[in-house]
């Protein structure tokens, strides 16, 4: 088969995890990427990393660089024509490789480094010792080009009673998957645990992982001192852990360029499709908790443009923040759960690096295609509260038609969507269909959040601060219950 010079190929992936105790032996996110970056390099079979076209950073929490591609590039000693920033989301790696892929294609680029990085865990170290590690950055330097939209998920009502951290509404999403499943709330947690117990044992087996050790099923569910429960039903174990220090990076050029450069056609591996697509921004607007059809529609097209289904792709990487995005992507594509859905073993056990997660699965899913050639490779990566989604479908086999991308969006837009009533519309009585309980440092109950559903179909927020309550909505299953909501939004059970 001749190849198009202008085929996208992946040629080297890097990936470095950092443990150091002294403060002073501490890489810098940039450090941390450029060190991936080298080792990307290594992977392709490459002396040194060559100049490039374009340094493309997915924006790091950790550290405010305003232009970090700028700084990689000095801390590698090469030069590159432009540098990039993506806005945030953990969708942000698989999207750059889409978006990449496309400008090599379509001829603006021959070889592009991917990179991100963070250093959470030494930086709030370093704040608690009041130490400042890393120098301030000059406010007026900016990036060439940011890539992607910077869109805002959080409803003003939202927004109003608190509701907009991770750590609320993916655990909301949980209790809804449970009652639409018609399980019990012990045996639900019971099967959660033990596909939380499988991430962690792939994780054990991964030299990159942040926790390196199997947990049984009974030591995720069971809440203890050091996994006190945060947002019921999740004890801390089944939350994504962000306190890492972690980069990750991928070399991609033109075939010409892999030539060119003398990379072993042993290292090459091809992205064949991509799409990128949200679901309705607003958790308040989503049609039930229950179901991610954005994910549904972007997965099957992004298989539809690689000429495949998904019974055909072999190596599987699902965005995996919460137990519930892995639950909501898995049933949306099509995957038992009993399959391996994880390659790392995911943001609570192999590390959660804020935006950056993905670039680690798509670093570990070029290596085992590489160990199984012809194979195929699935990644989807999630931005928000399931809400932006990136797929990318690879193989060491070249596309037939090239790499081919689509933005399903019109289609998405259009789907059924809730009217949110406001508090003062809402009195009266109406049904729980998701909620959560969030719990203090102490693990005690705290507050309880509820989406509930009035008579006439609309959606209403309502809250609890009464300790009692939230306790009493940590007992049972509380979906499907009747409740009554004042003018202010606050929840009643009685």
């Amino acid at each position: 088969m001749t190849l198009d010079p202008r085929t996208p190929v992946i040629i080297g992936v890097g990936q470095v995890v950092q443990h150091v105790d002294a403060l002073e032996d501490a890489r810098s996110p940039v450090g941390l990427m450029a060190d991936a970056v080298r080792a990307a390099a290594s992977d392709a079979g490459l002396g040194a990393v060559p100049d490039v076209d374009s340094i493309r950073v997915v924006r790091s929490l950790s550290w405010k660089y305003r232009d970090p591609a700028r700084f990689v590039a000095a801390e590698l000693g090469i030069d590159t024509r432009e540098t990039v920033e993506t806005t945030d989301g953990g969708n942000s790696p698989q999207t750059l490789v889409n978006t990449t892929a496309l400008a090599i294609a379509a001829g603006e680029l021959d070889l592009a480094v991917l990179c991100g990085g963070e250093a959470w865990r030494t930086r709030v170290r370093a704040k608690q010792a009041g130490v400042q590690l890393w120098p301030k950055v000059e406010p007026d330097v900016r990036p060439d080009r940011v890539l992607g939209k910077d869109l805002d998920m959080n409803h003003p009502d939202e927004v109003a009673r608190g509701l907009q951290m991770p750590v609320q509404i993916y655990p909301m999403f949980e209790t809804a998957l449970r009652a639409a499943a018609g399980e019990g709330v012990e045996e639900h947690q019971v099967k959660v645990s033990e596909l939380w117990s499988r991430f962690s044992e792939v994780a054990s087996r991964n030299p990159y992982a942040w926790v390196r050790r199997h947990l049984t099923p009974e030591e995720i569910r069971t809440p203890g001192p050091r996994n006190r429960m945060i947002g019921f039903p999740y004890p801390k174990y089944m939350n994504s852990n962000n306190d890492v220090d972690q980069s990750a990076a991928v070399l991609i050029c033109s075939v010409a360029k892999a030539e060119a450069l003398g990379i072993r056609r042993d290292r090459w591996v091809f992205p064949h499709a991509g799409t990128d697509c949200h679901e309705h921004l607003f958790v308040s607007h989503r049609w039930n908790y229950a179901e991610t059809p954005a994910v549904r529609l972007g997965g099957r097209r992004a298989l539809e443009l690689a000429g495949i289904g998904i019974d055909d792709v072999e190596i599987v990487d699902l965005y995996s923040c919460f137990p519930s995005a892995v639950q909501l992507g898995a049933a949306s594509l099509g995957l038992p759960l009993d399959r391996q859905l994880t390659r790392t073993g995911g943001l609570s056990f192999a590390g959660g690096p804020w935006n950056d997660y993905v670039m680690h699965s798509i670093a570990t899913v070029v290596s085992e295609l590489r160990e199984r050639p012809g194979a195929r490779g699935l990644v989807w990566a999630n931005g928000g509260f399931v809400t932006k989604h990136a797929f990318g479908v690879y193989s060491t086999e070249p596309p037939a038609a090239g790499f081919r991308h689509d933005d399903p969006q019109e289609a998405i837009d259009a789907l059924p969507r809730r009217v949110l009533a406001r508090p003062s519309d809402a009195a009266g009585a109406a049904t729980v269909e998701a909620y959560t309980v969030m719990h203090d440092r102490d693990g005690d109950p705290e507050q309880a959040f509820a989406a509930c559903l009035l008579a006439d179909g609309r959606r209403a927020w309502g809250t609890a601060r009464d300790r009692g309550l939230a306790a009493a909505m940590c007992d049972g299953e509380w979906v499907g219950r009747s409740v009554t909501l004042d003018e202010a939004g606050t929840l009643d059970a009685g």
